[in-house]
């Protein structure tokens, strides 16, 4: 018996009747082949595994996290990973030394694996307990990223007061960098994970790497809290990105290339993984002659000038488009800093006119 569902008192049954009803049922919503989601469901069909789900489809978490949260073993939890991986319900991914997992939201898959967990009773106790102890490992981790961060908050501050109000760089970014939407916009050196959050709404998928682990654990928590379930962060090499060409519409540099020994290297990098009319944002200083900023921030260029970062933009196949300097107010006897901006847009052909002789990496800007 199927279809419209009837009330018991409405029906007689007994132990030889069959009853079936489709109301209520759980709306999949799978474009998985019918041996995939079989396969897939065979997977989630286990009490430990539904409650990882459950766990992955919340937030990353790593195989330490997971034994942790669920008191079980290593080995046992490495294996039900590997079994809900195989059925591609969750994803894995390598950040450093350490191996994450999430339940993602681009793939058939993943949104499977979605559509069970939202079927799930929050209230159940087993749920409930996991629920207070990924909380609870989450604000720990969260202490230690903000005690690290807030042991170099002073020097934040201090370089802050140096230049232009950030609210209103920010708002520079986003009227440059324009209203996309972008498939995937790139956040290099992502530090906070502030660029991600300034420009939500504005991309499908946003990625931030850096190569600070307690930053990127402190950007993890920071999107967390802003409910951005279509951002993430990862440990990445900005002079190797493991990226394919051509795979973001939109990349941030936010002042990271005075940090780095060969600026230059990691602007080409990230102009290889633009794809045809992206756009790449830089902001940085403008040059300067702060000396202190070497000694006291580990500052390695003193700023740039705009002839250094449009060439470099033209060496690496892009056309400059914006240059904005955005000056602080203040008398010229208190030193101070000037903020630049710069937008470049990957085009298919660059113009003859643009063409130059490639650069050293090595040279200085100043």
């Amino acid at each position: 018996m199927a279809g419209k569902c009837l009330a018991h008192s409405e029906v007689h049954l007994t132990h030889k009747d069959i009853f079936i009803c489709f109301e209520g049922m759980i709306a999949l919503n799978s474009s998985l082949r019918p041996l995939d989601l079989v396969t897939a469901l065979k997977a989630a069909a286990e009490p430990t595994r539904l409650r990882i789900l459950m766990l992955l489809a919340d937030s990353e978490l790593s195989v330490k996290d997971l034994t942790v949260i669920l008191g079980q073993s290593q080995p046992r939890i490495s294996r039900h990973l590997k079994l809900l991986a195989e059925a591609g319900l969750v994803e894995r991914f390598q950040d450093g030394s350490w191996a994450y997992f999430h339940v993602s939201e681009r793939t058939d898959g993943g949104r499977l694996a979605h559509s069970l967990v939202a079927a799930v009773d929050t209230n159940d106790t087993a749920t409930s307990r996991d629920r207070a102890r990924a909380d609870a490992l989450k604000a720990e981790r969260s202490m230690a990223a903000q005690n690290y961060f807030q042991k170099s908050a002073d020097q934040w501050d201090r370089i802050r007061a140096l230049h232009i109000e950030e609210r209103e760089v920010e708002n520079e970014m986003l009227a440059a960098l324009g209203p996309g939407p972008f498939n995937l916009l790139l956040d290099l050196g992502t530090g906070t994970g502030r660029s991600l959050e300034l420009f939500t709404g504005r991309y499908k998928r946003g990625l931030g790497l850096d190569v600070s682990q307690a930053m990127l654990a402190y950007a993890r928590n920071n999107l967390s809290a802003a409910g951005l379930t279509n951002a993430e962060v990862r440990h990445g090499d900005l002079y190797q990105l493991a990226l394919k060409d051509d795979a973001a519409d939109a990349v941030i540099m936010h002042q990271v290339l005075h940090y780095l020994s060969e600026p230059q290297h990691a602007l080409r990098e990230a102009a290889r993984v633009l794809a045809p009319g992206g756009r790449l944002l830089i902001v940085d200083f403008a040059p300067h002659d702060m000396e202190s900023m070497r000694s006291d921030h580990a500052h390695v260029r003193l700023g740039f000038s705009r002839e250094t970062i449009e060439g470099w933009m033209i060496d690496a196949g892009l056309t400059p488009r914006i240059n904005r300097d955005l000056r602080p107010a203040g008398d010229d006897r208190t030193p101070k800093l000037t903020v630049s901006l710069w937008l470049g847009e990957r085009v298919a052909v660059p113009p003859a006119t643009l063409r130059r002789e490639p650069a050293n990496l090595e040279r200085i800007a100043r």
